[in-house]
């Protein structure tokens, strides 16, 4: 198979990975799971921003599957990721990684995508 076949194979099966992945995590924050709750407590900030990060990952999640808006939204996706690995070391404690395996999966995602929207 082709590099470009390979890669598609790859890009996609991240893209679902992810999807499903932010899927949960926004579930979480909509049905006011406790790890959620305490950390926008943490933070001094409302149940609003539960709420407005809820619907970030999974409008997120939901771009991802869609062609057009993958690579929009996985870039979306590793900013938001950034901003939670910056508040697990800054802010709240805790450890950083699945935010950073997160963020670099989206950064793969974003690499892969913008490459074949080149060469189309």
């Amino acid at each position: 198979m082709t590099r470009r076949i390979w890669l598609n194979y790859l890009a996609w099966s991240l893209q679902i990975a992810l999807a499903g992945v932010f899927t949960s995590t926004a579930w979480r924050k909509f049905n006011a799971h406790p790890i959620p709750v305490e950390t926008v407590e943490a933070l001094g900030a409302g149940q609003w921003l539960r709420f407005a990060l809820g619907i970030a990952e999974l409008a997120g999640a939901i771009g991802l599957l869609i062609p057009r808006l993958a690579s929009l939204s996985a870039a979306c996706l590793a900013l938001l990721m950034i901003g939670a690995a910056g508040t697990h070391i800054l802010i709240i404690g805790g450890s950083p990684l699945l935010a950073v395996a997160l963020m670099l999966a989206s950064m793969i995602v974003v690499c892969i995508r913008s490459q074949g929207a080149m060469n189309a």
